[in-house]
This record gives structure tokens, C-alpha cells and sequence, in this order.
């Protein structure tokens, strides 16, 4: 290999002459110049701070001494209405002295004890063995709650709730009693009773004959849905038959 010859490279066996293709041209869109002047003509509104042509402060009104102090209200004069208490007494006054009372207060206090009722002791009990006395009418032991002339009746709001709950009960009694009695009992005739079970036979013949019908092979959802459907059907006619058969005498309910 030439040492001085051109070195051995996997792109020399690009042709030369091959050029990359040219790429299709971008979209731009036909409304870009509509969209771009709506947007500089709304921005430029708002270039200044705030508001655009916002009125400027005049140069006289700027901020004086005293400016943002509140008025007060004008002064009033105080007038004391209420009655002003005696004066004190000057220091030359001198008080009355030398009046004694003729009141015996040893004997009228002697009177006094003698005539008046006893003091009743307050009724205490004493629950330990040392003596520890707490008051008798605070501790429950006494008959107190009892004795009242109101214990152990109803009190009036009570009895106002019951007369209210008794004034709704008979209102729903005489509801349902209305109710009852316009959805009265129809005894069905002989004739009336024999169609009707006449018409249920029928019925369940005509199911029969469907579910004799279905494939002996019932391999598909559909298909048990449809005889079980069909096995409810022909269970619930058997039972209405039998209840026909078995009682001679059916009443049912009028229609409103």
C-alpha cells in the first residue's frame, strides 16, 4: 500500500457525485401575517406601566403636612346631669355628741332569746369511725325527689307527644280501612273461575309443546337460559292450576 496515497475509508466507495435529496418545503400557514399584526397591535397598547393614557398627577398636589390625619369631631361642652353626692363636711363642723339611748340591750337580747324559736341543728350524717360529718340533704339518703307534689307524673309535653302520635295513628288506621275498602274483595263465579283455569291448561300446554321442542343437546348459554325460562314457566302455571283445582271459592281484588 502507498503510504502516500489516499487513506482507506468505507465512505471513498460513495460515489462522488451523490447528493441528498432536497427536503419538501415547510408549511407557513397563509393567516402567520394576520395573526403576528394582531398581536404587536394589542401588545402596544400596553407597553407603559398600567393602564394606557392614564391621567398624570398634577405637581401642585403633592403630599402635605398633616394630610392623612382624621377630623375629629368639634368639642362639646361636658355637662354632668346626675345628682352629685353632699359635700364633706368643713373641719369646723363638729358632729353631735352626747345623745345616749335609754335602751336596755341586755335585757331586750335576753327577751329576744327566750322568746324566739330554737334554732334547728342542720341534719348531718357521719359515714366513718373518726367522725367525718357531711350534710344529710345533699347526700341522697333522704326521701327529698319523693315527696314532691308533681312526682312521678306524666310530664305535659309528654302527654301532648302521645295525643299527637294517637291523632297520627288513626289517621293511618282510617286510611288503610279506606284503602281496604275500596280495594273489597270479588268472589269469581263458577263460570268465571272454570275459564280461568281452563286458559292456564292451555298456557301450559302450549309451553310444553315449546320445551318438548328444544335440542336434546343444550350446549350453548342461550339454549339453558331458554329451557330454564321455559321450566319456570310451566312450574308457576302447575301451582296457579293447583291452587284452582283445590280451592272451589277464589276471591281477588276489585281494580281501582
Amino acid at each position: 500500500m502507498d503510504p502516500t496515497g489516499p487513506s482507506e475509508s468505507i465512505y471513498n466507495l460513495i460515489p462522488s457525485d451523490w447528493k441528498e435529496p432536497p427536503q419538501p418545503p415547510r408549511y407557513v400557514s397563509i393567516f402567520k401575517a394576520t395573526v403576528k399584526d394582531d398581536m404587536q397591535k394589542f401588545k402596544t397598547a400596553m407597553k407603559t406601566m398600567g393602564p394606557a393614557k392614564l391621567e398624570v398627577p398634577s405637581p401642585k398636589d403633592f403630599l402635605k403636612k398633616h394630610s392623612k390625619e382624621k377630623i375629629l369631631p368639634p368639642k362639646k361642652k361636658f355637662e354632668w346631669n346626675e345628682r352629685r353626692k353632699p359635700p364633706v363636711p368643713l373641719r369646723t363642723e363638729h358632729p353631735v355628741m352626747g345623745i345616749q339611748s335609754e335602751k336596755n340591750f341586755i335585757n331586750t337580747n335576753a327577751a329576744d332569746v327566750i322568746m324566739g324559736v330554737a334554732k334547728k341543728p342542720k341534719p348531718i350524717y357521719v359515714d366513718k369511725r373518726t367522725g367525718d360529718k357531711h350534710d344529710l340533704e345533699t347526700s341522697g339518703l333522704v326521701p327529698k325527689y319523693i315527696n314532691k307534689k308533681d312526682y312521678g307524673v306524666t310530664p305535659e309535653y309528654i302527654c301532648k307527644r302521645n295525643e299527637e302520635v294517637k291523632k297520627a295513628q288513626e289517621e293511618y288506621d282510617n286510611y288503610i280501612q279506606e284503602n281496604l275498602r275500596k280495594a273489597a274483595m270479588k268472589r269469581l263465579s263458577d263460570e268465571e273461575r272454570e275459564a280461568v283455569l281452563q286458559g292456564l291448561k292451555k298456557n301450559w300446554e302450549e309451553v310444553h309443546k315449546e320445551f318438548q321442542s328444544l335440542s336434546v343437546f343444550i350446549d350453548s348459554i342461550p339454549k339453558k337460559i331458554r329451557k330454564q325460562k321455559l321450566e319456570e314457566e310451566m312450574k308457576q302455571l302447575e301451582h296457579d292450576i293447583g291452587v284452582l283445582e283445590k280451592h272451589k271459592v277464589i276471591y281477588i281484588a276489585n281494580k281501582k
